[in-house]
């Protein structure tokens, strides 16, 4: 029996190890040897406790736990280090709100200001008469998202984004890629998954596919990217969106763990976990990703922090392949900031410590 929904993904593989020079690394880069860190406190949680995994930002002294930090660093970096704060504001540029620019960005096929509601390529089905001797219990079926009717708002979602993905140094991509020197698409199949995974019925897969071709046509989901000084980017909803909605689909390069378990790139997701580990992949969304990327986690082990979720992190399987859907996992109202479990077997990545 495949395992249900909360139990099939992971946002992480890999947990941080316990590093025992963090501070002493910083210590010796200073310029004054003889300043004193000793009561560092991070930034994110207030807390001087756990030194050793301390960073001092190189710019502003700052420090953060590498575990508080959004993404999450699983070791100290190698030389100098900068806080999301400093190299955000150093690096953020407003992206033009021009819709030519735009539009190459994120290779729009044809520019639109209507709002398709349906998929003009999906056939009309009959709706079937109801039988009053047979009681069944209806399946809730996924949503597609439901754009924005004003297009120059929709300019505006689309910029916040490619302003995001530029100050990652990032290009837009909505498909999984599939790179030289990496995992091959063949290497991508759901039969491997180690405990089964959730198949995903032809209804969903449609939507799935309807709301792929409506960000190929410009009609862009109704989130918006901000900046948090201590959350670093974030995802706004930008309208009401309704429980069970499809929020995107996890993307980026697909690798093997194998060759990201020292990895310093940050949120990888696991897509599959194989009962060979040689054969199990991760997404990799440092270099090709979508608005996925910038929505964040949760910390699972208090009740606030599980209040905030609103958003869940599905492993699907579609037509053989392993996919990761974002869905609303409840009605979200405008301005709610997106947040999603990064774990679903327990402790397998620690959030103990996020905000």
């Amino acid at each position: 029996m495949a395992p249900s929904t909360s139990t099939v993904l992971r946002r992480r593989t890999v947990a941080p190890k316990p590093v025992s020079t963090a501070l002493r690394k910083k210590y010796k880069s200073r310029k004054k040897a003889d300043e004193d860190y000793s009561d560092s406190c991070c930034e994110k949680c207030g807390s001087g406790d756990n030194a050793d995994k301390l960073l001092l930002c190189d710019n502003c002294d700052m420090g953060f736990h590498l575990f508080c930090l959004n993404p999450l660093l699983p070791s100290v970096p190698q030389g100098s280090w900068f806080c999301p704060s400093c190299v955000y504001t150093n690096n953020l540029n407003q992206f033009p709100l021009v819709q030519t620019k735009i539009v190459d960005f994120f290779r729009i096929q044809r520019p639109t200001n209507s709002i398709d509601k349906l998929n003009p390529d999906c056939p009309k089905k009959r709706k079937r008469s109801s039988s009053s001797l047979v009681v069944s219990k209806k399946r809730r079926r996924l949503l597609p998202f439901n754009p924005c009717e004003d297009p120059t708002r929709r300019l505006e979602q689309m910029a916040s984004l490619a302003m995001a993905l530029t100050t990652a140094g990032a290009e837009f991509s909505n498909e999984l890629t599939y790179m030289s020197g990496m995992a091959a698409r063949s290497a991508n199949r759901a039969a491997l998954e180690r405990d089964g995974m959730q198949v995903l019925p032809k209804d969903d897969i449609e939507t799935l596919h309807l709301c792929k071709k409506m960000v190929e046509r410009g009609e862009w989901p109704p989130l918006m990217v901000v900046f948090d000084p201590k959350e670093g980017f974030t995802v706004e909803a930008d309208r009401f969106i309704r429980d069970l909605t499809i929020i995107t689909e996890y993307v980026g390069d697909v690798d093997y763990l194998k060759n990201r378990e020292t990895d310093d790139g940050d949120s990888m997701m696991t897509l599959l976990t194989a009962g060979d580990p040689s054969k199990s992949l991760v997404i990799c969304p440092d270099k090709r990703s979508n608005i996925a990327r910038f929505i964040n986690g949760i910390n699972n082990h208090t009740r606030d922090g599980k209040k905030k979720q609103n958003v869940k992190c599905v492993r699907f399987d579609v037509n053989g392949e392993s996919r990761v859907v974002l869905i609303a996992s409840r009605d979200i109202r405008k301005g709610e900031r997106l947040y999603y479990d990064y774990n679903g077997y327990e402790n397998e990545y620690p959030t103990e410590h996020f905000v």
